[in-house]
């Protein structure tokens, strides 16, 4: 049986669709948006906001920022702990299998870990979508929902629809399945991101949650007419026009990014863990004590990681990311950067005083 699901390609979506392909190819070969670490950072903090305010986390960006550097936050224990989880998703994100249910429920326990009781498990109960006391949107009833989702995966996997299009027919049966007692907006949107992201990595690193946020009605408005009259179509056109306003404004951001930050340096830590593997390669505990810094898994994810997705820094063991014989090595392309960026006298002063007072700490 060969499962269909309804759906209207409009002209405005078709016209939609080509002109996100060519931006997209605009912004990953005519810029330097796919190197920027700063922006890819800001990017992902900027996803994270809008996807959790989208469900009503009242945390500003600001906090949501603060939150991801470890600073403390005023805010309900619970709303820092729905961005602390939507982090570790998005940062997996490039781990799963976009047509796989068993990623898609533990990318769900990463999303919800510690804030619902079926974290990483399809719903047992029914849930619907209710404005006021009116329901606007019922989920599918519990014992089916294990196999709606198991048909929708594998009608993805073997589409040959365009995965820009795919993905959001993925991101609208999801909100209509609703298969979880919690998240189903966050997942509905994060599996949207990483089918796109299959499709070309530049869009790991595009915010459309912030465009749907600021369009917030406009988007369940969309979500709920696809609902009303069976056919995806209206929710399609909103979702192309969302992630095509995203990458014209990301290469908007990039072109006045170039002209005002042409020399803009790495982050000096960063240029530090270039400069140590300069001359030879390390291991990772070699590697943060000539940069005085401590082996913990922030540090790591904040100043080593982005420089090895970027192509700065490379694995020897690039197969076992975690063998005992695992070292880090400088590329070309990192001996580039530390030529581009000059490091201020005072700044390695500084940085020799951190390195000094971390080995004598270690040695009291």
């Amino acid at each position: 049986m060969t499962i269909e699901y309804p759906y209207t390609i409009t002209v405005k979506t078709a016209d939609y669709l080509a002109k996100i392909a060519e931006a997209a190819t605009r912004l990953e070969f005519g810029t330097d948006f796919k190197r920027d670490i700063r922006l890819h950072r800001w990017n992902r903090m900027r996803t994270i906001h809008s996807s959790l305010a989208i469900e009503g986390n009242t945390l500003s960006l600001d906090e949501v920022a603060f939150v991801l550097d470890g600073k403390l936050v005023a805010g309900k224990q619970k709303e820092i702990k729905e961005v602390k989880n939507a982090y570790e998703a998005y940062d997996k994100i490039m781990m799963f299998d976009p047509y796989a249910v068993k990623d898609f429920l533990k990318a769900h326990k990463l999303m919800t870990e510690g804030l619902i009781k079926e974290s990483g498990k399809f719903r047992s109960g029914d849930v619907g979508v209710f404005d006021g006391n009116m329901a606007v949107h019922m989920g599918a009833r519990p014992q089916f929902v294990p196999e709606l989702m198991a048909e929708l995966f594998g009608w993805a996997a073997n589409s040959e629809l365009h995965p820009v299009l795919k993905s959001a027919i993925l991101h609208y049966e999801i909100e209509t399945i609703h298969p979880f007692a919690d998240g189903n907006g966050r997942m509905g949107r994060l599996w949207q991101t990483l089918l796109l992201a299959k499709w070309n990595g530049i869009f790991a690193w595009i915010p459309m949650e912030s465009v749907i946020y600021e369009k917030r009605k406009e988007y369940y408005d969309a979500l709920q007419y696809a609902q009303h009259t069976n056919d995806s179509g209206g929710f399609l056109e909103f979702t192309l026009s969302a992630l095509l306003e995203t990458i014209e404004t990301q290469a908007k951001h990039k072109d006045r990014h170039k002209d005002k930050h042409k020399d803009e340096p790495l982050p000096d830590t960063m240029i530090f863990v270039l400069k140590a593997l300069e001359s030879k390669s390390l291991s990772r505990q070699d590697l943060f004590e000539s940069i005085g810094l401590k082996n913990d898994f922030r540090s790591f994810k904040r100043n080593v990681e982005p420089l090895i997705a970027n192509g700065y820094i490379e694995m020897t063991v690039p197969d076992k990311p975690s063998s005992k014989l695992q070292k880090y090595r400088i590329t070309d392309q990192g001996k580039a950067a530390i030529k581009e960026n000059r490091i201020p006298e005072k700044i390695r002063l500084l940085h020799k005083d951190s390195i000094k007072t971390a080995r004598q700490s270690r040695e009291f």
